[in-house]
């Protein structure tokens, strides 16, 4: 019961800290409340809208009722599991455009510049580009994580990409790479027909050492003594225990439940501490605060051949493609089926990509639910960064009782206008020569949808979460009142302790949030250790050389 470190959440993050700290020499505990990730609803890629609706693996959580969207609850995933999110999420691998890191250096995170963290993208993963081309100078070629890319057989996936090249746009060999902008094959972690989660890249290697162990509990508090975090304090049953840290205390446990702990170990709000009868031990008003996301909506087609996953919309078929998958690990169990993707800029005079595309060729929705009667496909879309922010706050003192979670979605009218555009430029996409053969009548919104109200009422009842929530325990210069953490990631105002997770992203990043999550555990690792950064990269991005005058 006592370490070196002591890390707190077996998700993202928390696996590759485990990993790296345990590969220096490291003692290290990991708390984990969930349990193993063992099965085919986890390990099996097409399987992923099983372990997110299943309380075994996920914590559950949905969102206050959401005023501007019809007073909707949004759910919000969040991995009870080893491997955490990475265990229950889409497997979709987005690094972030370049300019959403140099953006956190100029909001106070200095050392995490795109310079900075690239280094860190490459250490951390083995790509496979499937000979779809790309640099590899751009790739890590030997790090735990395996980056692949689906086989893209049906034509769907390359009428997508045609589609948008006719509309206009850029298309990119490889937009984890150095161009993000325009459309091409889409990667996921996803390793021989098997979720590469952060367990199976990073914890499961590290458990094998001698000087790492995972322990089940749920974190109650951090235990503070003198200013300086000492351990955790964790309920195990009927019992609380203390688990030791001889050097830091570090939370990675989403950040949902990170600013959770936080309160409830007396750091946050000062005032709202005192309602709950929490003693203050640090006055930080950032904790909790500068709640983000991503919503997107689900725009469908009918497809008018016989080519779309709806005819594996049934129970045989799903068995077929299960027992296949079970004995071979390959056929369509292998892959996430997002195979396409696209990153585009919404008009002229926005520098980088701001709207976000998924391709799949079924007309579904992500949590499996609500398949549309008959064969369709469906873009996944929506606005990278929205100017709303919402909230974690506690419910109650105690520790197994779900926080407050306020998004505050679509308080500005940029949010409308952007989805409004969004819609738009997706119906111009499907209206390309390349849907020519397969487009039939739109499902979703459906045609008779075209007015700004009408659009306006489609996106209040229809927009979903992409489930990206990050920020709440945001990373800044000491000096800021709303930063929660500095640029080492340590708590303001307690010493041996940090936070490493989606939390103290300063501002979310233009894509799915697995990828940076796991490059701040790498980059926290070095942090820990007092090794030193990696050295800064020197490759420069491509942005659209009159991105000023042309949307296109």
């Amino acid at each position: 019961m006592e370490a070196d470190f002591v890390i707190v959440g077996a998700g993202s993050a928390g696996c590759a800290m485990a990993y790296r700290l345990s590969e220096a020499g490291a003692s290290v505990l990991v708390v984990e409340h969930g349990g193993t990730d063992a099965g085919p609803f986890i390990q099996m890629p097409a399987a992923l809208s099983y372990p997110m609706n299943m309380s075994r693996y996920d914590w559950g959580y949905s969102s206050e009722p959401e005023p501007h969207l019809n007073n909707r609850r949004l759910a919000c995933p969040r991995g009870k599991v080893i491997g955490g999110s990475s265990s229950i999420n889409g497997m979709v691998y987005v690094r972030g455009h370049a300019r959403d890191f140099d953006t956190w250096a100029e909001m106070g995170a200095d050392g995490w510049a795109y310079a900075d963290v690239l280094p860190y993208f490459k250490r951390m993963e083995t790509w496979h580009d499937g000979g779809h081309g790309g640099d590899p100078a751009w790739r890590g070629t030997d790090g735990p994580l395996h980056v692949s890319r689906g086989p893209r057989a049906n034509p769907l996936f390359q009428a997508f990409v045609d589609a948008g090249r006719q509309a206009g746009y850029q298309v990119t060999d490889d937009y984890n790479g150095q161009k993000q902008e325009g459309f091409g094959p889409m990667e996921q972690t996803v390793w021989k027909g098997r979720r590469w989660s952060a367990a199976n890249a990073y914890l499961k290697p590290a458990l094998k050492r001698q000087n790492c162990a995972v322990i089940r509990g749920l974190a109650a508090r951090v235990v503070i003594e003198d200013g300086r975090a000492t351990g955790v304090e964790v309920i195990r049953g009927a019992q609380r225990q203390i688990v030791r840290a001889r050097r830091e205390v570090v939370l990675a446990a989403s950040s949902i439940n990170s600013p959770k702990l936080l309160m409830l170990s007396g750091i946050g709000p000062a005032a709202h501490l005192a309602e709950h009868g929490v003693k203050v031990i640090a006055d930080r008003p950032g904790v909790g605060a500068n709640l983000q996301d991503h919503l997107e909506l689900y725009i469908q087609q009918a497809s008018l051949q016989p080519i779309t996953l709806y005819k594996h919309w049934n129970l045989v078929s799903k068995g077929l493609i299960g027992a296949q998958w079970l004995f071979t690990k390959t056929g369509l169990g292998a892959s996430n089926q997002f195979e396409s993707a696209a990153f585009i800029r919404s008009k002229a005079g926005v520098e980088y990509p701001d709207i976000q595309y998924h391709f799949l060729p079924i007309a579904v929705r992500y949590d499996g639910k609500v398949a549309a009667e008959g064969h369709g496909f469906q873009a996944h879309v929506g606005p990278m960064r929205s100017p709303s922010r919402g909230s974690v706050t506690l419910r109650s003192a105690d520790a197994a009782e779900a926080p407050v979670i306020r998004f505050n979605y679509m308080s500005h009218d940029e949010d409308w206008e952007d989805f409004r555009t969004c819609i738009r430029l997706t119906r111009e996409i499907f209206g390309q020569d390349a849907f020519a053969p397969f487009a039939g009548a739109e499902i979703q919104p459906g045609a008779a949808v075209q007015s700004d109200a009408e659009l306006d009422a489609f996106i209040a009842e229809h927009a979903e979460s992409a489930f990206h929530p990050c920020g709440t325990c945001r990373m800044g210069r000491a000096g800021d009142p709303a930063a929660v953490v500095d640029p080492k990631a340590r708590v303001i105002g307690v010493d041996g302790l940090r936070v490493a997770d989606s939390s103290i992203f300063p501002q979310i990043t233009n894509g799915n949030l697995n990828a940076p999550s796991i490059m701040v555990g790498e980059k926290v690792s070095d942090l820990l250790l007092d090794r030193g950064a990696l050295p800064p990269a020197n490759d420069r991005p491509w942005i659209h050389p009159d991105w000023a005058n042309a949307q296109r």
